[in-house]
């Protein structure tokens, strides 16, 4: 598809209640702000969130949070936002805590339609309860499980209309990795421009693996 850009009411259609999806972003920085936003307006619920973490109060996921509209969280910390952490003590959130690097192979194993992978990170401690542990050479690894997502909500600073995706420095965080396990691939992006205008050699993310491309500045 030449052009994949869209209004954010056809990209709204697209949320379901119940729905598993992947927002990038780190802190807040390269989470993709108008999106999450649509999700709030839209008032979805039961959401299984999988991102980095839960952001703060108002910024990035966090509002999503603090509307209770997630029903489960799959992040590698949340103690950024007190709001996870009150819900996930009075048992209105279920919380999975995953070590940074190990989220970040299960949601490539998901991308590259492998099962899961094999870490030894967590082995003797409370995060092997209920894995499958097993032993390689004498070590001992968790089966980790791969993840996807129905729908993953990405940042980046620029794209063309075919999808070819460029990030910002560190605001590029997860967001690549999330592009490869999701069902729809959608992406907010500051500047859209016509395809060809991107050197091919800057790609980060190919436009192959995008669907939609929301455009919150110029295009040119």
């Amino acid at each position: 598809m030449s052009n994949k850009h869209v209004s954010i009411e056809q990209v709204s259609q697209s949320f379901k209640d119940g729905m598993t999806v992947m927002v990038g972003g780190f802190l807040g920085v390269g989470a993709p702000e108008l999106l999450v936003k649509a999700i709030l307006d839209k008032e979805i619920k039961e959401i299984t969130l999988i991102t980095s973490d839960t952001g703060f109060v108002d910024k990035g996921v966090g509002p999503l949070i603090v509307k209770h509209q997630v029903k489960k969280v799959i992040a590698s910390h949340v103690g950024t936002n007190a709001e996870t952490g009150r819900q996930m003590i009075a048992g209105e959130m279920l919380v999975e805590l995953v070590p940074q690097g190990t989220l970040a192979e299960r949601i490539r194993c998901g991308g590259s339609g492998l099962g899961g992978v094999l870490t030894p990170t967590g082995v003797g401690t409370i995060v092997e309860k209920n894995k499958q542990i097993l032993c390689v050479d004498g070590v001992e690894y968790l089966l980790e499980k791969a993840l996807r997502a129905d729908i993953a909500l990405l940042k980046a600073k620029k794209a063309d209309r075919a999808g070819n995706l460029i990030y910002e420095k560190s605001a590029r965080n997860f967001n690549p990795v999330m592009a490869l396990a999701a069902d729809l691939v959608i992406v907010e992006v500051d500047e859209l421009v016509e395809n060809g205008k991107i050197d091919p050699d800057e790609v980060m993310t190919p436009g192959v693996l995008v669907d939609q491309i929301i455009c919150i500045g110029g295009s040119k």
